[in-house]
């Protein structure tokens, strides 16, 4: 292979099973990470991960997430550090994926998101969105419970509390936010109540 050709999918997964001394086929968890050269794009070879639980490209130069439609056991897929711009590609998977780890790329819009009706892990730092009707989006995915979204230009100009509150409450079910966990404003009361009475838990 050529320097400055990138590699493809097939190749990376032929690598992958030349280090691992593994089918790929049978494999419950494949790193695909950080190859030489980068992974440009997504594509069908993937569907070879018929076992695979836990899928990671990061590190690669992809654009677009595609060629994962057949992985339907897939429940932890990791895309950070690439190119992508949007989470088209992924609603085959909606009711299999529970978590997303997608820092570190370009997504300015939050559109598709939503699809992912089973995700319950969505790391999205470091990327493009500012507008808050975009925010507004994960208000449409319940089971979502932990979510990393510092560093993006909507947090610009708000401090952490500012920002954490806001957060609060336009997405009541979430239970930790850019890895702290979210106090809601019903849980304060709460806690103070528990305090005020002899109930000490052990």
């Amino acid at each position: 292979m050529s320097a400055g050709k990138p590699t493809t999918c097939k190749d990376a997964v032929r690598r992958w099973e030349e280090e691992n001394s593994q089918e790929a086929s049978s494999a419950l968890e494949v790193s695909l990470i950080f190859q030489s050269p980068p992974i440009e794009r997504m594509d069908n070879s993937l569907a070879v991960l018929s076992s695979c639980e836990r899928l990671s490209l990061s590190t690669n130069m992809i654009e677009k997430i595609a060629g994962v439609s057949s992985l339907k056991k897939l429940r932890v897929l990791s895309v950070s550090r690439n190119q992508i711009k949007g989470f088209s590609g992924l609603e085959t998977l909606g009711d299999s994926l529970e978590e997303l780890w997608i820092s570190y790329n370009a997504i300015e819009k939050l559109k598709g998101v939503t699809a992912l009706r089973s995700l319950k892990v969505l790391y999205m730092s470091n990327n493009l969105v500012r507008e808050w009707n975009e925010f507004a989006r994960l208000q449409e995915m319940p089971s979502l419970q932990d979510l990393g979204f510092t560093g993006n230009p909507i947090t610009d100009g708000l401090e952490t509390e500012q920002w954490r509150t806001e957060v609060a409450r336009r997405l009541p079910n979430l239970v930790k936010l850019d890895g702290e966990p979210l106090i809601h404003a019903g849980d304060e009361e709460e806690d103070e109540g528990c305090q005020d009475s002899n109930y000490h838990p052990r």
